[in-house]
Parts: structure tokens; sequence; C-alpha cells
């Protein structure tokens, strides 16, 4: 709900501001180039005044999700964002996921015809903050040629800079529990067996269904066992269910980042 409020005041208080504005200095896709299997690595460059923030793509409670739109776009089958590792930061007592004074987002499209050019088209809503929030609106267009190019290393560091794997990170168990509120709603509760990303740990839940609502984790640790705690709830009116075998557990920490697919039941 505080989310839900704080976007409705930064939409009232703060009018559009547009990529030439002074919170950000650039915005642009990069072409980067096309892969052996046909698939076409680019990247989407945002570049910050130094102070401002913008958001990852689960934002936190005080946060402005990002929102993509590639219509226009030719010869466009697919499109992933790879996203790299975010900072973590408190504002008003409150956690945000963020990127500090920028951040490339790899961008990796499929192409209908692996032979052909793609004509990218981008729109993004996105919002930046230092100390105050502004919704951003921002647009790019880049031409991706299928002819072999060096790669670009801004995209090639992003993409080295993304979370562990949960072998990488030599994660034992994930087991997860849920328990229904009398009050309604209920309670998720993770134990994942695993090495410490750092003295401090966060974890982010995101649930396959965007419409479930989950809580700020209540996060600790008894030695190699790092559990976590969160309020669930669904939409007024919808029966809440929650698919253990996709969510995605993301461990935010001082030596890197751990994503995790799904948990078994405890």
């Amino acid at each position: 709900m505080r989310y839900f409020l704080l976007c409705a005041i930064f939409a009232i208080l703060s009018p559009a501001a547009h990529a030439d504005s002074h919170a950000v200095k650039g915005f642009s896709l990069l072409p980067g180039w096309r892969m052996e299997d046909g698939r076409h690595m680019a990247g989407l460059e945002i570049r910050l005044t130094p102070g401002w923030k913008t958001y990852w793509r689960r934002p936190g409670e005080a946060g402005i999700p990002p929102s993509f739109n590639w219509s226009g776009s030719q010869n466009v089958a697919a499109v992933r964002i790879h996203w790299p590792v975010p900072s973590v930061i408190r504002q008003s007592g409150m956690r945000s996921v963020v990127y500090e004074d920028g951040v490339v987002l790899p961008i990796e499209v499929t192409p209908k015809d692996a032979t052909a050019p793609i004509s990218l088209r981008l729109g993004v809503d996105m919002g930046v903050c230092k100390d105050v929030c502004v919704p951003v609106e921002a647009t790019a267009r880049a031409e991706l040629s299928p002819a072999p190019v060096r790669q670009d290393a801004r995209i090639r560091a992003a993409l080295a800079d993304r979370p562990f794997t949960e072998g990488e990170v030599g994660l034992a168990t994930a087991r997860c529990d849920v328990q229904l509120a009398p009050g309604g709603g209920a309670r998720l509760s993770v134990q994942l067996n695993m090495p410490p990303l750092g003295t401090v740990e966060e974890i982010v839940f995101e649930p396959s269904d965007p419409s479930l609502w989950i809580s700020e984790p209540k996060t600790h640790r008894q030695g190699g066992i790092l559990m976590a705690e969160a309020d669930l709830a669904a939409p007024r009116g919808q029966p809440l269910a929650l698919d253990r075998e996709t969510l995605r557990i993301t461990v935010l920490g001082e030596r890197g980042a751990a994503e995790i697919i799904g948990c078994d039941a405890s």
C-alpha cells in the first residue's frame, strides 16, 4: 500500500521529465552484436547525474518499477533484459533496490529472421531519485546489423556483473512454506542452505503472478541457513496461490548476488 501511495504522490507532485532533464545525462541503445545462434545482444545505457538513482526490476515499496515498450520495432520475435547486480538503499525507513549513477542493461533480442537487420524502437517509463523522486519518459532507437562486429565492452561488463547461479553460489537446498493468516493473506517462510554473501544479506521475492503482493522480507541467518519471512496477499476477491516452482528468489550481499528459481515444500 505504501508503494502505491508513493507512486500517486510522485505522479501528483512531479510531472514526468524527459531523458534530457537535469537528472538524466544520457539514454541510448547500444547496437551490440549478432551472436552465432542468430540472437542479437544489444544494450540500454542509462547515464544519470551523480547522486541520482534509478530502479531495478523489483524496486521495493519506495520505488517506481521500469516499464519497457518495444512496439514499433521490426524483425523482433522476443526481447529479454539481463539485469546486473543492483544496490540496496533505505529511504524513509523503506527499502529500495537501485542502480546508482546509471546502468547498462544488456538486451537480448530474438529476431524473426536471423539473417536480416533488426529495427529496435524503445519507450521507457522509469523513476529516478535523489532528494525527490520523479518519473521519466524516454525513447531510443537503433538499427542492429547481422554483420559481424566487435563486441561492445560496456555490454560485456554488464553481462559479467550478473547474479551467481544456484550452483555457483553453492546452494544445497531451498525450502519454503506458506501458512494462511487468520485475518486473510498468508505468510511465506523460506530457508536457503547456502554460504553467506556478506555480513548483511537482503532477499527479494518475485512471484510469477505479478498481481500477488509480497511485503519486504525479514531476513536472518542461522549458521549455514539463510531464513526469510514475508507476508502475501492476493487482489481483493481472488484466491491466493503461490507457484513455488517459479518463485524467483534473489539474495543480495556485499560479495554479489545469487538468483534462485523455485523452492521445495518444507
